[in-house]
């Protein structure tokens, strides 16, 4: 389906979010472009392909864009199943359920966001007062002193590091799920905890360091060692200019097909109605638009054009998602 068709990966390296994505397709040897992305807004490339998504990171398949890194990660499950070039990550299925609970912890449970309280307030983009004002805007206006909300952030994270170390860690193992290497477990759940330990400043050394949690720093740092081996085997990728990667989408076909509503949804949306859509936690001021064309349980899609008119489906989950139709009184979840 996908594998004659390149995949454009727009992010920025900050991004502990994109890491996940940069991460799984380095691990699985799968090639991708990239086009980077400024830190805050205005992303001109991002908009120029078809959707004013303000997060990051966004991924291209042909003429298919997918908001969201759980909804990626799960594409890119589809269109490269296991196979000798593309090693899988997946766990055996008795641990299925353990990358679930993962995936929920660090995403849903206000894990990251604990983390994030915990970026130094003296780092230059700490104190940049633009910055400050496009993360109030990213939050709701939710934006508050880093410094006040640290110790009680420090805390929370320091629980995690705990739960880490004595629960998942405690019997020595050295990956989550038993196994020569990294799986999709560390691709869930390392990444608030990696993410940190990049952050100078950010955890107090005598209260979350490799003193206290040895076998969680080590973890961190057999995966950061793994990573990196197979990064050096995929090589750099090829980086993009926003005009050159709409170009290329502009050119490319479809990776999917189109899709169908499901009629028993409880929206009772229909099949090309113009429906808004847009994430419920962050970003939310930010609304996608246009005719429905596939939904699901588990997936929102909606038709749209780049800059150029050409046509291009956007793809968002269902969950962490609200849409709704234009003329509607009211959001239906």
């Amino acid at each position: 389906m996908a594998h004659d068709r390149q995949i454009i990966l727009f992010h920025y390296p900050f991004s502990p979010y994109a890491r996940r994505i940069i991460w799984y397709l380095n691990l699985r040897n799968i090639p991708y472009l990239q086009c980077i992305q400024p830190l805050m807004l205005p992303r001109p490339d991002t908009r120029a392909i078809g959707t004013v998504y303000r997060r990051i990171p966004i991924l291209a398949i042909g003429r298919d864009i997918y908001n969201d890194t759980r909804l990626i990660l799960a594409k890119l499950d589809v269109f490269f199943p296991p196979c000798a070039a593309h090693p899988s990550l997946a766990p055996p299925p008795a641990a299925q359920p353990l990358v679930k609970l993962l995936e929920h912890w660090a995403v849903d449970s206000g894990l990251f966001n604990r983390a994030a309280q915990l970026i130094p307030a003296d780092l230059p983009f700490s104190m940049d007062t633009k910055l400050q004002e496009d993360r109030r805007e990213f939050s709701g206006g939710r934006w508050v002193s880093m410094e006040r909300i640290r110790p009680e952030a420090l805390v929370d994270v320091r629980g995690a590091f705990e739960f880490l170390e004595g629960r998942l860690l405690g019997d020595g193992r050295a990956w989550l799920v038993e196994g020569k290497g990294p799986s999709m477990a560390e691709i869930e759940g390392i990444w608030p905890f990696h993410w940190l330990t990049t952050l100078p400043g950010a955890l107090p050394a005598g209260y979350i360091c490799p003193q206290t949690f040895p076998k969680t720093f080590a973890w961190i740092k057999r995966f950061d060692v793994a990573f990196k081996v197979a990064a050096k085997k995929a090589g750099k990728p090829k980086s993009l200019k926003g005009d050159e990667a709409l170009k290329q989408i502009n050119n490319s076909e479809f990776a999917e097909e189109e899709g169908v509503v499901d009629t028993q949804d409880p929206t009772e949306l229909k099949k090309r109605q113009e429906i808004e859509v847009w994430p419920i936690d962050t970003g939310f001021s930010h609304k996608d638009r246009g005719p429905l064309i596939a939904l699901s349980s588990s997936e929102i899609v909606i038709e749209s054009r780049t800059k150029d008119g050409v046509v291009v489906r956007v793809h968002t989950p269902r969950h962490g998602f609200r849409l709704r139709g234009v003329n509607s009184a009211s959001a239906k979840i």
